[in-house]
């Protein structure tokens, strides 16, 4: 008789909602296109996000191709944080099919892309007709790399915060306090670089083998030359170029990145005395990462002055 009391006590109280609440509990899996949206995501979601990176660390977010199990992982994802990398392109409609449940965000809806930099020398032998030129080169191009300027991952977090309370609103409460927290880290973080670059004068430029820091750039009054465009490498020609443009200039850092060859980047580095440096835009540790590129561009200016 005592054990029939239990077990109908038992009954009563999953009747009630026990149950339910505790699957309700469990954290939210949540799928991101690339690594820094991990740290955003998790930023915000706290222990209620448990996160998980379509693009592998050291792959390029432009020709990845999502592995089998990954794809299976989906039908248990809630949320899915698209960015507009270039990979999206041919494989995010699969990722919405592969679970008509999950929701599909893009954090960058709201940010205003620019157009993907041109080759230098194009800059140069069409500046009479640059307007023209730069319709026809960047047509259907935009920079993509919107996670390198924190005043647009600022516009980012407000995606996440918005699908998170859709999708988990009854921890809404947390998302919002973490939100409000993490957006102060940002404008922190946003002020500490507009100190480093403050009086620098007239669009200081670095050199970069790919083109990722372009919003970085914009932000921060900078301007990047790449070496290399839409995966397309430099001809022996072009990289004359590159080597007559950065001697002309005093310029002896290339700015590279883990995801591509540096083969390139290094005999412009040879021919102009200089060295090569990493700047990874992919980088776990988002805020950190940006303070150490920040140091290595204002490094490289300063040698210049």
């Amino acid at each position: 008789m005592k054990y029939d009391r239990i077990t109908a006590l038992m009954c009563l109280l999953c009747f009630l909602g026990w149950g339910t609440n505790a699957v309700a509990s469990d954290p939210l899996s949540i799928f991101v296109s690339i690594v820094p949206q991990k740290y955003f995501v998790e930023k915000i979601g706290g222990a209620r996000a448990e996160v998980s990176v379509m693009v592998s660390p050291g792959a390029s977010p432009a020709t990845y191709e999502p592995k089998p199990r990954q794809m299976a992982a989906l039908s248990n994802a809630r949320i899915y944080y698209a960015i507009g990398v270039p990979f999206e392109n041919a494989w995010l409609k699969k990722i919405a099919a592969a679970n008509p449940d999950m929701f599909v965000v893009h954090t960058e809806e709201g940010i205003e892309k620019i157009p993907m930099k041109a080759h230098l020398h194009e800059e140069e032998e069409h500046h009479d007709d640059h307007e023209a030129d730069e319709k026809k080169h960047h047509h259907g191009s935009t920079d993509p790399h919107v996670w390198l300027s924190p005043p647009l991952v600022r516009i980012q977090a407000d995606n996440i915060l918005r699908a998170l309370l859709t999708a988990d609103p009854d921890h809404g409460t947390i998302y919002e306090a973490n939100h409000k927290k993490f957006v102060r880290e940002i404008e922190k973080l946003d002020a500490e670089i507009r100190s480093a670059f403050s009086g620098k004068g007239k669009k200081p430029q670095f050199m970069v083998f790919h083109p990722s820091w372009g919003y970085f750039a914009r932000t921060y009054g900078l301007e990047q030359i790449p070496v290399e465009i839409e995966g397309k490498s430099p001809k022996p020609s072009e990289l004359q170029h590159f080597i007559r443009y950065a001697k002309k200039q005093g310029i002896k850092m290339i700015f590279v990145q883990p995801q591509f060859s540096t083969t390139n980047a290094r005999v412009i580095a040879r021919a102009i005395g200089g060295q090569l440096a990493f700047a990874d835009p992919l980088a776990p540790d988002w805020a950190d990462n940006l303070r150490k590129v920040s140091e290595k561009f204002k490094a490289a200016l300063k040698g210049r002055q």
